[in-house]
C-alpha cells in the first residue's frame, strides 16, 4: 500500500522553522542531515506520529521566497488532529502560537485556525 511520506513546507531559515514546530507546536525531530551543500534535509512531525512528516525546506530563489508562507493561497491547508484540544489549543497559545478565531465546536469536531511563523493557515482540530 502506498502512503504520502513527506509533505515539503518552504521555509526562511532551518533553525527558526525547526524552533517553532518543535518548540511551539510539539513536533519531534526526525532527521536533520546536512546535504553538504548549504542544505539539510528536515524532517518533523507530531510527537508519537507515525505518519506523514514535514519536510522543512529553505527556500533558494526568490520565487521561493515568494511562497513562504503563501504555499496554499491563504488557505487553510494543514490540518493538526488532536485527541486533547483545549490542553494542544491552550498549550499552544501560552508558547505564542497566533490563533485567528476562537475555538469552535462543529459537528466534525473542535476546532480553531492558526498560523505558523510564516502565516501557512493550519486547523487544530479534534475530531468529533
Amino acid at each position: 500500500m502506498s502512503h504520502i511520506a513527506l509533505v515539503t513546507l518552504v521555509v526562511r531559515d532551518y533553525d527558526e522553522a525547526l524552533a517553532f514546530y518543535t518548540d511551539a507546536l510539539g513536533f519531534e525531530l526526525v532527521e536533520d542531515t546536512d546535504r553538504g551543500d548549504g542544505s539539510r534535509w528536515v524532517v518533523v512531525r507530531p510527537r508519537g506520529a507515525a505518519g506523514t512528516g514535514l519536510l522543512l525546506a529553505r527556500a533558494k530563489d526568490g520565487a521561493q521566497e515568494a511562497a513562504v508562507g503563501a504555499q496554499t493561497g491563504g488557505r487553510v491547508g494543514f490540518f493538526l488532529h488532536t485527541e486533547d484540544f483545549a490542553g494542544d489549543h491552550e498549550r499552544m497559545r501560552a508558547a505564542g502560537v497566533r490563533f485567528l478565531e476562537e475555538p469552535r465546536h462543529e459537528t466534525y469536531g473542535s476546532v480553531a485556525v492558526f498560523e505558523d511563523l510564516y502565516g501557512n493557515r493550519w486547523d487544530l482540530l479534534q475530531p468529533a
